[in-house]
């Protein structure tokens, strides 16, 4: 008598589709994105803020996910990040690295620190970037430089591996007088640099250049041997470039920014827009810089 219990019903919600095969791509991990960086292939990044979007895209070959405090927008229709708690982040890293798992997925996981996480001292920020990493991240990011370049040796030298943004910083929004190109002008671009390799020897792997001039984010890129710079807004001269997924897919709730391309526009599903974005990018296609920089 066969005693098996029979196969449970596959559920009608939330199929998640399978990842990426593991004979094409190895798990992501820091020192495979410094040997992207160093051999000079671009490096792809997306936000995610939900199991099924990430499994798509780690399936569709791109190299990191980020969950952005952009989900304020996104998911919750703040007027800007600022609103967006320690706790939403959680919640929303936590969905990800599931949907992850549960595709066997390769892809490295990012999370905002969301403002005033790790404003008050490097302590508040090692609680808030534990809180994170237990969620599911590989990497915290933060915003700004100067004052942040102790925090972030703080959280290097405890095991935490962090990514810093510069240029048009969204949590300050309000202090740089609303959504501007950053780093134009001597004085400005100086001060971006300096920031820049402060937040290097701190131990940043990674930096997000967002609205930076290219012609400043390339120089930065050059300057910068062990952090890579991601752009948004700043040109095809960054060690690898990100995007909100919504905006790439056509799909915001507002202006379409300049640096955006719809990769929605001719291919059938979200699958195929990612791997046309995985693609553009990677063969130097994404961004142009006549059409989609300063």
């Amino acid at each position: 008598m066969n005693t098996t219990p029979p196969p449970a019903p596959a559920s009608p919600y939330g199929t998640l589709p399978p990842a990426s095969p593991p004979a094409q791509r190895k798990p992501i991990s820091l020192p495979r994105l410094a040997q992207l960086h160093a051999s000079g292939e671009k490096i792809t990044m997306l936000t995610a803020y939900d199991a099924t979007f990430a499994a798509v895209a780690d399936a569709a070959g791109v190299e990191c996910l980020l969950v952005g405090d952009s989900l304020g927008m996104v998911c919750q229709g703040l007027p800007s990040t600022v609103g967006v708690s320690l706790e939403a982040m959680r919640y929303h890293t936590e969905s990800v690295s599931r949907g992850l798992h549960r595709v066997q997925g390769t892809a490295w996981l990012i999370a905002d620190l969301p403002f005033g996480s790790y404003h008050e001292s490097p302590e508040q920020a090692l609680h808030s970037a534990t809180t994170l990493m237990q969620a599911g991240a590989h990497m915290v990011k933060l915003e700004g430089g100067g004052w942040t370049a102790p925090t972030v040796r703080f959280l290097v030298e405890r095991g935490i591996p962090v990514c810093a943004h510069l240029g048009l910083t969204p949590q300050t929004v309000h202090a740089l007088g609303g959504y501007r190109v950053q780093g134009r002008g001597d004085a400005a671009a100086q001060t971006l640099r300096r920031h820049a390799l402060e937040l290097q020897d701190a131990g940043a792997a990674m930096l997000v250049l967002e609205m930076v001039p290219a012609a400043l984010s390339a120089q930065l890129t050059q300057e910068l041997p062990r952090c890579a710079t991601i752009g948004i807004g700043a040109g095809q001269g960054t060690a690898g470039q990100v995007l909100v997924m919504h905006d790439m897919l056509g799909i915001n709730l507002g202006k379409m920014p300049k640096f955006v391309r719809n990769f929605m526009d001719g291919h059938g599903s979200v699958k195929a827009a990612i791997e046309a974005y995985v693609r553009a990018v990677k063969e130097g296609r994404f961004p142009d810089d006549a059409a989609h920089a300063w």
